[in-house]
């Protein structure tokens, strides 16, 4: 059943790229953003092997680490970009950009968040954690049960 649903999937350029920008605006916000940023990279390192995307050089990370100088792979796909962490090899081949330009924008897009993480999550064979929710939740209050003396 999966295989099949895999093979009608749409997983074209557009699709993936729409799916990527609401998981990557989603993932800014999360309270565990963990999973959505590692489907981000995972979608990303496949599209680029597919030569669904493109590495179009290097560009000053908007908020650097410890206020050290940061350099973020600027990726293009379809209509949209996006960026992650550089390799040595990106590097050394890459262009740097210089800083960000704040005029190029993202079209705007209406994806559910959750179809969204399915076609990524179709597309790289990624499966989210189980989350154990009983950690972070308090117990119940119970009621004490208070029981003469005597009895």
């Amino acid at each position: 059943m999966e295989s099949a649903r895999k093979a009608s999937q749409d997983f074209s350029v557009n699709t993936l790229a729409k799916a990527l920008f609401i998981v990557n605006r989603h993932a800014k916000t999360a309270t565990d953003s963990k999973f959505l940023y590692s489907l981000k990279h995972a979608a990303i390192q496949k599209m680029l092997e597919e030569g669904k995307a493109k590495k179009i050089g290097l560009h000053f990370s908007r908020n650097p680490r410890y206020s050290q100088q940061q350099l973020d792979v600027l990726i293009s796909c379809g209509n949209y970009y996006f960026h992650i962490p550089p390799t040595k090899d990106d590097i050394q081949n890459l262009e740097n950009l210089g800083h960000l330009d704040d005029h190029v924008r993202n079209p705007k897009t209406v994806f559910p968040l959750k179809e969204a993480k399915r076609v990524l999550q179709l597309y790289t064979g990624l499966k989210q954690p189980k989350q154990t929710n009983r950690s972070h939740r308090k117990p119940r209050y119970q009621k004490p049960v208070f029981k003469r003396l005597g009895e």
